[in-house]
């Protein structure tokens, strides 16, 4: 246990697998009191009881679900300090341009930009009123760079996220807000895990581009959140927080 965000309120979004679970435990163990929103009642229940934190049924494409959110963080526990905005989905049905529909497109946009857009609208007037808070929006390296397997709106969404979050890192720095976007390369979540049971080669041609030869685990995502959480981050904003295995600098990688 460790005490890097004592007496500070986290939100989490995406909280109930993969990197938000991850970041949930990382928070509770330096000290934060954590909200969880998700959509996952069953294990979201049975995680803030494990973890000692609070669970709220959320679908963060809803306005005032996630307003409701942010606002029982506040009520519950005074304030809201950071908030991880991580749902997100990269479903099968996302891939080339030519064979994305419209539907396809409009549904990963509204899970993983509109809902960054919604909480980072509720979240930020708690903060003006405090003077501080820190926001991570978890963006991607297929923000930075074209990706290997093309997932045509998981990709806009991204880069959506990243343009997203500089301008409000920028907009509110001298107001005491830091926002910055968490860049993971590939990582070994559910979703990946997913991609790999349905397309094992589409989903090992990722990691033939990571230098480090390997996928990232949740456990190194959620370090780097706690750091951008942390006040061991306070000159840090507006940022793009690559943590993806040394993908993104890469011309070649060795066999």
């Amino acid at each position: 246990m460790g005490d890097r965000l004592a007496g500070k309120v986290a939100v989490v979004t995406g909280g109930c697998s993969g990197i938000g679970l991850a970041t949930v435990r990382r928070f509770a163990e330096e000290g934060a009191k954590v909200v969880i929103g998700d959509l996952d009642d069953a294990n979201g229940e049975r995680i803030a009881q494990e973890v000692g934190c609070a669970y709220v049924h959320c679908d963060v494409t809803s306005k005032d679900e996630v307003d409701a959110l942010f606002a029982t963080a506040k009520e519950k526990f005074g304030s809201v300090d950071i908030a991880f905005n991580n749902a997100g989905i990269s479903p099968p049905e996302d891939d080339s341009i030519l064979d994305t529909d419209l539907d396809a497109w409009r549904k990963v946009q509204e899970v993983n930009l509109t809902s960054v857009y919604l909480c980072c609208k509720a979240a930020i007037p708690y903060m003006l009123e405090q003077g501080k808070g820190s926001i991570i929006n978890t963006a991607s390296f297929v923000a930075v760079m074209g990706a290997a397997t093309s997932q045509i709106s998981y990709s806009a969404s991204k880069g959506g996220v990243l343009s997203m979050s500089r301008e409000l890192g920028v907009q509110f720095a001298r107001q005491g807000v830091r926002v910055n976007a968490l860049c993971p390369g590939p990582v070994n979540t559910p979703l990946l895990r997913e991609l790999f049971a349905k397309d094992e080669e589409r989903a090992a041609r990722r990691l033939v581009h990571v230098p480090m030869g390997r996928f990232g685990e949740p456990e190194e995502m959620a370090n780097a959140v706690l750091f951008l959480a942390s006040d061991e981050s306070s000159f840090i904003t507006a940022n793009t927080f690559l943590v993806d295995g040394g993908i993104s600098g890469a011309y070649v990688t060795p066999l």
